[in-house]
């Protein structure tokens, strides 16, 4: 009897433990619930990573996945899962990009970093629904092709013309180095849609405000050697050389104006060159004094530019670009309205989409490249800034 006391008591032992364990588990926190479980939306992005161009795609990549980090952890989980495909801004490679994030499952885009890229993919995206939002491709045929208009699709960066005509109003209505320019020179890339377009508006502008362009020498992607161009604007009487040009061939043309005893212009040149002063082997010296227009200025005091400078070159060793403040800016303005128009991750890319056009349309935001708004059409609307390249760094030119 005393043995089956034992026994019995054992099996109750046992089952009790079982059931305290039971217990245990049904208190324990639910994979289907908390923050740690929720779904993330999947944002994309294609650009450079490698090849010519890589300065703008690192600095886009960096700068988004900064922001991302930032608004991560402000959620407590996972909001956003960041994947960025290497096109090389290479139309003809952009396809395979674009096919590789959809496989991903992508939701929401940055779209493409270079505008030759966006062009190869835009129909895509406007025919698969998905939000997408350039950080830096300028091309408006990006948002508004010649055939109607993708709504989906937006611009964070100033479009072609406008860079065109901001620039010429700033040069005539400005202090530039010290003088009241009044004779222009221009050097454009001709075989190039974004020199052309930029070169096009600046023209027209020009005219309109009474700055005097004495000298046009273009160029074509092949050409090596602007010795030409540049004596053709001294010869001129150029006081300023502007150049609607990426930062390629404008390190070539600073270099070998230096070399020149006889001609010292100020060079002022648009979003396309900044990133000049990551080029490997570029001597900063060369760019001494050049103007940009651009969006932002790295040395900036108000808080939010001091966080992402700071932050930015802690971790990548280089002061961000114009291109990697509007990457931050446009993962900032999709945050802000997938919370306003309450979008969840299990929805569609095209569901999602049709809530961020019309949020993007209505809403104001507040980013490191200034105040922005957005029409039906994609493009931004925001003030520009001049920065002058100083001891090798971008100061503010006011």
């Amino acid at each position: 009897m005393k043995k089956l006391l034992v026994v019995l008591l054992g099996i109750m032992m046992v089952f009790g433990l079982v059931g305290c364990g039971s217990k245990t588990e049904d208190n324990a926190p639910s994979t289907g619930g908390g923050d740690e479980a929720k779904a993330s939306f999947k944002l994309g992005c294609s650009g450079p990573l490698t090849g010519g161009a890589a300065v703008y795609g690192n600095d886009v990549k960096w700068a988004a996945e900064m922001a991302v980090a930032e608004i991560n952890e402000k959620e407590g989980y996972n909001f956003f899962e960041f994947r960025m495909e290497d096109d090389e801004a290479d139309p003809e490679k952009a396809p395979n990009a674009y096919g590789a994030l959809t496989d991903w499952g992508m939701q929401v885009s940055l779209y493409t970093v270079t505008s030759g890229a966006g062009l190869a993919v835009s129909a895509d995206y406007n025919a698969d629904r998905v939000f997408a939002l350039t950080p830096s491709g300028s091309n408006p045929g990006l948002a508004h092709p010649a055939n109607g208009n993708y709504d989906n699709l937006f611009q964070v960066c100033f479009t072609d013309p406008n860079l065109g005509t901001a620039s010429a109003d700033y040069i005539s209505s400005n202090t530039i180095a010290g003088m009241e320019v009044k004779k222009v020179a221009v050097i454009y890339r001709s075989d190039d849609d974004y020199s052309t377009s930029i070169y096009n508006t600046f023209m027209s502008k020009a005219a309109e405000v009474g700055l005097e362009v004495v000298y046009e020498g273009s160029f074509i992607n092949s050409d090596a050697d602007y010795s030409t161009q540049l004596t053709g604007a001294a010869a001129a009487g150029a006081e300023l050389v502007f150049l609607p040009i990426y930062y390629g061939p404008a390190a070539t043309i600073l270099t070998q104006a230096a070399a020149m005893t006889d001609f010292n212009p100020v060079f002022f040149g648009v979003d396309g060159m900044d990133g000049i002063l990551g080029l490997e082997g570029f001597d900063h010296a060369l760019a001494e004094g050049v103007y940009l227009l651009t969006p932002f200025a790295a040395d900036a005091k108000d808080d939010a530019t001091v966080h992402f400078v700071t932050g930015f070159e802690a971790a990548h060793g280089s002061t961000p670009t114009q291109f990697a403040a509007d990457a931050y800016d446009g993962v900032y303005a999709i945050y802000n309205a997938l919370k306003a128009t309450g979008c969840t991750a299990d929805m569609d890319a095209a569901t999602i989409c049709d809530k961020l056009v019309g949020e993007f349309t209505t809403m104001t935001f507040e980013g490191l490249t200034g105040t922005a708004n957005w029409a039906e059409n994609g493009e931004v609307s925001k003030t520009p800034k001049a920065v002058i390249i100083t001891d090798g760094v971008y100061v503010a030119a006011e």
